[in-house]
């Protein structure tokens, strides 16, 4: 079963990898190995990866974080993942004075702030994904995708998922959540009712065992881990 995967970087960070020591994932690795768990005929096609740069003056580590972010593409650039970039997006805002769990957040106390937004990878994927779907129509039969997987908990793709499987009604969907094994997150059921299959956690084992070599190979200088990964 020919399958194209589409990940959501910033989703896949921030809900699975941040704070672990497993940031030197392998996606092409994991994939391979879930996907074949909900279906041994599987077998990765392709896999996009979306994201954007991420910007030294905000990140905790300054140029550190740019340069292990770099690294990280260069690995994943190697293994045959198809890299996305949008664009994050600052500009000053206002936003309700935060001040206390039990205080109600008021529209008449805002202070200024400066709002942070990733654009453009949304709409990114969901075209992506449209686009392989639509593409099975005039495909040899031996080129043809038969499944389609997100790797995203973000319950935005929830239109694009319901326009595949519309107009799309032989394409399998499946939905990788990155969720680790010890969240108590429920699977979105706007994500879950759109499609064939949901995978709901990744085990620690998992990731442990899905990661790249400390120096992954390139046609240039190798990518290196950072030290601090």
């Amino acid at each position: 079963m020919r399958t194209a995967c589409f990940v959501d970087g910033y989703n896949l960070f921030y809900g699975l990898l941040a704070g672990t020591p497993y940031k030197w994932l392998n996606l092409r690795s994991l994939l391979s190995h879930i996907t074949h768990i909900e279906n041994p005929k599987s077998s990765i096609s392709s896999i996009d990866y979306f994201t954007s740069p991420i910007k030294p003056q905000l990140a905790t580590l300054g140029r550190i974080s740019k340069e292990a972010q770099d690294s990280y593409i260069k690995a994943l650039r190697a293994s045959n993942v198809t890299v996305h970039f949008g664009r994050h997006q600052l500009e000053p805002a206002k936003a309700p004075r935060f001040v206390g769990r039990h205080t109600p957040a008021s529209r008449q106390d805002k202070v200024d702030i400066w709002k942070l937004e990733e654009k453009e990878t949304d709409v990114h994927i969901a075209i992506s994904m449209y686009r392989a779907a639509s593409r099975q129509t005039a495909c040899a039969a031996h080129e043809c995708i038969e499944q389609i997987v997100l790797v995203s908990g973000d319950t935005d793709m929830t239109p694009v998922l319901k326009a595949v499987r519309a107009d799309f009604p032989n394409v399998i969907i499946g939905i990788i959540l990155p969720y680790r094994a010890d969240s108590d997150r429920p699977a979105p059921g706007a994500l879950k009712n759109h499609s064939h299959w949901i995978r709901r956690v990744i085990t620690a084992d998992e990731l442990l065992s899905h990661q790249f070599p400390d120096r992954v190979p390139t046609h240039k200088k190798p990518a290196i881990k950072p030290d601090y990964w």
